[in-house]
């Protein structure tokens, strides 16, 4: 008996095999005649004229060795009558055959089976080789005892295509069983078995399962177990249990097998079973192939053809198994971007998102209901409000419930994390039952799974309910991929939830702040009951002082300066909305904080200086560029901290870790627009959509350049362009480079102040950079020496690199590029003269000088032209004494000052600090 384990160790893919059959034995009568049938076998050799055939129609029987007798058949129309029976000889039908053809061709094609055909080909092929001593090349070979080579030699080509197609056809086969039951027929017509039976083994069980075509798809098979205990009373579980290929001549007879074949077999004889061993040595079927009495017994080369193409199943299986795992892991991949999608683009709510997964786990493991608990970790329990009642649309939110998450199959899944496949619910006893008493639903086969995120568990899946079967392995291994994207999906949700409560918190505190940070009801009023002006003495003069103008007095100059910028794109009256006006600027007023130096004073100040720019120089800025420029100035420090933007990343601020460069400029901008898109407060809603586009832009691009961190890159390209000629009004980034630098000059007009307003301006300018100070040594850190009071003393010759290194270089700019600016140069230039010789006093005398007293601040009373207790500004009006500094700096400059005094200031930003360090080496050299 050959031992298929013994060969698939030295398996090789076998030429393909024909099947070399003996004939089966002739049944012979007494009187020496044989007979032959048509419908049972086709004689391998050549018919001799005693042989006896039977067709379907007509009986053949031989009365003498030279007459045949036909018997017909009783007739359908009349079953009662009979056909006269004719004595016909051999001759006559061979002569009838010839004559007729076309009663052969259309017997044949009408009763014969393609099986049998092929059969008969092959064994007319045989016999011809047979008779001249060929091999499959035509070669004559010596007549001997039929072996493995004689097998391989007389292969039929008809053989080879068995496999061929089987091998083509296998991607069609979506299973296991279907192959296998393919192959099985392939090896059946090989070797002329009258039928099959194919048995899989499932060895967790120990039990074989019959494998038979479905009577409504061929292609489909069904299953049905055919015993357990002791399978090898069979000869399927005999080779199930030996894994040895058997072949007996007479299974009734054989001892070994007392219960024959385990499916059918009555009529059998002749029965030879193989079992279909793997590559790894295990064992997955088993073939059986009988022949019925009268059909004739398998023999060795039968047996040699079976196992060859049983080889061939390891490889297809494996190919079928592995073709299955793609298509399952593919079609769980689009599941999987399915569910992503659908849940990740829809996060509403948690409640959405339960009942999303809910109804998609139901989906994958064809479950009939679902439940999703959650794990409450304050009081370990679990919870859920969205149940599966198993209908459309009514897993909808209901009462919560809770229980210890230590309670039921859930409660165990989520206390020890373990997956828990239940085929009957009712007998485990973790199962809870009173649900299904309370509810009437019974429950049979559970899957529950814990949801983890992080490492943690948050929840917990149930299926429960397999429609077809139970729960498998599979379902199990596609659920845990799916539940990791359960987790994921809650864990977003969750966040949403706190981002959603988060918003609305956020909404309900910028309405509360919104409503402070608006000008009040009364202060409208108020301003609104003040008429503006119709022309207010010497506004456009340079040395005209901002902070002579009352707190009460100030929103009036303001919409006095709107107004004028208004008119000036449109003349109309309707170009603007006087009462937009008047909100945007007392609430623009209200968002300046109480710092000492970058308040609504500094805010003012600069936005006359750009007006005065404006009003009184020949440039070539549109009316619309003009109004964008003043807003920025108004609106250039809006909510200033008093701290500098190197102190907002040190401190870790969240303004720093919102905007990584210009820091402070970029909330600037952002608190502008915040206020125009305030109810009442937008002065531009008369404009169209794209001039309020480009004015957004012009104030956004203009309050980013007051951060002096951007001034030398713009002082550095416009210069270029201006010492060339090259200056192009109508290039929009010469423009843009014109309107960074009177930005820059606009915002450090105090320095070119009269003296007094510029040493008082120095003076709270420094207070806050002290107070920045004091709470950089209070975190353990060392101020720079400008913010570091106890270095006071060093204010006068730091205010002179000040002006040497930024002041000057910009107003000489500006001066060059609009020369009617020149006065803000000259005002710069004096005050070098007066920082110099405050610089020279003793210690002492500097700190006394720069003392502030909060009780009287002598620049808010000055006005332009009225100096009256000012004895040092007649000195600083003389041109003489600026020419002196002119001269003693290497600057060449004109004497005509039109009688003013100019005094100094600088912007209170980081930035300004780094450049004073930058160029005190050339301002001391300067001053000496």
């Amino acid at each position: 008996m050959s031992n298929p384990v013994r060969q698939m160790k030295h398996r090789r893919l076998p030429p393909l095999p024909g099947a070399v059959k003996q004939p089966p034995p002739q049944k012979c009568h007494g009187n020496g005649s044989c007979e032959h049938t048509l419908n049972d076998e086709m004689p391998r050799k050549h018919l001799n004229h005693q042989d006896i055939l039977s067709v379907k129609g007509f009986k053949l029987t031989s009365g003498s060795t030279s007459s045949l007798k036909i018997t017909a058949p009783s007739s359908r129309a009349s079953s009662a009558s009979t056909r006269k029976h004719a004595d016909l000889n051999e001759d006559q039908v061979i002569q009838y055959l010839h004559e007729n053809p076309k009663f052969l061709e259309d017997y044949v094609l009408s009763h014969v089976n393609q099986e049998r055909l092929n059969r008969w080909t092959a064994w007319k092929e045989q016999a011809r080789r047979h008779r001249h001593g060929e091999n499959l090349n035509g070669e004559i070979i010596p007549d001997r005892k039929a072996t493995l080579a004689k097998w391989k030699a007389s292969m039929h080509s008809k053989k080879w295509s068995l496999l061929q197609e089987l091998t083509r056809d296998i991607h069609n086969h979506s299973n296991k069983a279907q192959v296998l039951a393919e192959l099985a027929n392939c090896i059946a017509t090989a070797t002329s078995a009258e039928g099959h039976n194919l048995y899989l083994i499932d060895t967790s069980q120990q039990q074989l399962y019959y494998q038979k075509p479905t009577n409504n798809n061929k292609s489909e098979m069904t299953s049905s177990c055919v015993g357990s205990g002791r399978l090898s009373s069979t000869l399927a579980g005999y080779v199930a249990c030996t894994a040895e290929t058997v072949r007996t001549g007479d299974i009734l007879a054989d001892d070994r097998f007392p219960d024959g074949l385990a499916v059918g077999g009555e009529k059998c004889q002749s029965v030879m079973g193989l079992p279909i061993i793997k590559g790894d040595g295990s064992l997955t079927g088993v073939i059986e192939l009988y022949r019925n009495v009268g059909g004739g017994i398998f023999t060795l080369e039968d047996e040699e053809v079976a196992i060859s193409m049983v080889m061939w199943a390891d490889l297809c299986v494996e190919y079928v198994e592995m073709y299955n795992c793609m298509t399952r892991q593919r079609k769980l991949n689009e599941f999987l971007l399915a569910v992503t999608k659908s849940i990740f683009q829809d996060i509403v709510s948690m409640d959405t998102v339960i009942m999303k997964i809910m109804n998609y786990a139901k989906k994958l493991v064809n479950a009939d209901r679902a439940s999703l608990f959650l794990l409450d970790t304050n009081t370990n329990e679990l919870y859920a409000r969205i149940f599966d009642t198993g209908k459309i649309d009514e897993n909808l939110p209901s009462k919560e419930i809770r229980f210890p998450m230590d309670k039921g199959v859930a409660g165990h899944v989520a206390s020890t994390g373990e997956i828990l496949n239940i085929a009957d619910a009712y007998t485990d006893r973790r199962f809870n039952r009173e649900v299904d008493m309370q509810t009437g639903y019974r429950t049979k086969s559970i899957l529950c799974m814990p949801i983890y995120i992080r490492g943690n568990i948050i929840g917990v899946v149930q299926m429960v309910n397999k429609l077809q079967g139970t729960f498998t392995k599979s379902d199990e291994e596609s659920f845990e991929t799916f539940a990791v994207y359960c987790g994921l999906a809650l864990h977003h949700a969750k966040l949403y939830e706190k981002i959603r409560r988060s918003e609305q918190k956020y909404k309900v505190a910028l309405e509360v702040l919104s409503y402070h940070s608006q000008s009040s009801d009364d202060e409208f009023t108020t301003v609104k009951e003040v008429p503006v002006p119709d022309q207010i003495t010497n506004i456009t003069h340079y040395h005209f002082s901002p902070w002579a103008v009352t707190n009460m007095e100030k929103p009036i100059y303001v919409l006095y300066m709107f107004r004028d910028l208004f008119r000036r794109i449109n003349s109309r009256s309707n170009a603007y909305d006087m009462d937009s006006l008047i909100r945007f600027t007392l609430t623009v007023r209200k968002n300046y904080r109480n710092v000492p130096y970058h308040n609504w004073d500094h805010a003012f100040s600069v936005a006359h200086a750009m007006y005065t720019v404006i009003k009184t120089s020949e440039h070539r800025f549109t009316a619309q560029e003009c109004l964008a420029l003043f807003v920025a100035c108004l609106c250039h420090d809006l909510d200033h901290r008093g701290k500098t933007n190197a102190f907002m990343v040190k401190s870790a601020s969240p303004l720093a870790a919102i905007y990584s460069t210009s820091t402070m400029e970029h909330h600037h901008f952002n608190q502008t627009v915040t206020i125009l898109q305030n109810d009442g407060h937008n002065i531009f809603k008369h404009l169209s959509s794209e001039d309020y586009k480009r004015m957004l832009s012009d104030i956004r691009n203009s309050i980013l350049a007051t951060d002096l961190a951007m001034f030398f890159g713009n002082k550095a390209k416009l210069k270029d362009i201006a010492d060339r000629n090259g200056l192009s009004w109508k290039d929009d980034e010469h423009r843009r480079l014109v309107h960074a630098i009177v930005m820059t000059g606009c915002d450090l007009v105090a320095s070119a102040k009269p003296w007094k307003m510029q040493l008082d301006t120095v003076k709270y300018i420094f207070e806050e950079f002290y107070q920045q100070g004091d709470e950089e040594k209070a975190k353990g850190l060392t101020p720079m020496p400008m913010m570091d009071r106890e270095k006071k003393h060093e204010l006068p010759q730091l205010e002179v690199g000040f002006l040497v290194g930024i002041c000057l270089p910009c107003y000489e700019l500006m001066a060059q590029v609009l020369p009617e600016t020149k006065p803000m140069k000259d005002g710069a230039l004096s005050n070098m003269k007066k920082w110099k010789q405050l610089a020279e006093k003793p210690r002492d005398d500097v700190e006394a000088e720069l003392s502030i007293d909060i009780s009287e601040r002598r620049h808010s009373l000055i006005q332009y032209g009225e100096h009256p207790e000012d004895d040092s500004s007649t000195d600083s009006e003389k041109p003489e004494d600026i020419a002196e500094e002119t001269e003693s700096c290497g600057e060449d400059r004109d004497t005509d000052v039109s009688g003013s005094s100019p005094t100094a200031s600088h912007q209170g930003e980081d930035s300004v600090s780094d450049h004073v360090l930058i160029h005190e080496d050339d301002s001391v050299h300067c001053v000496e």
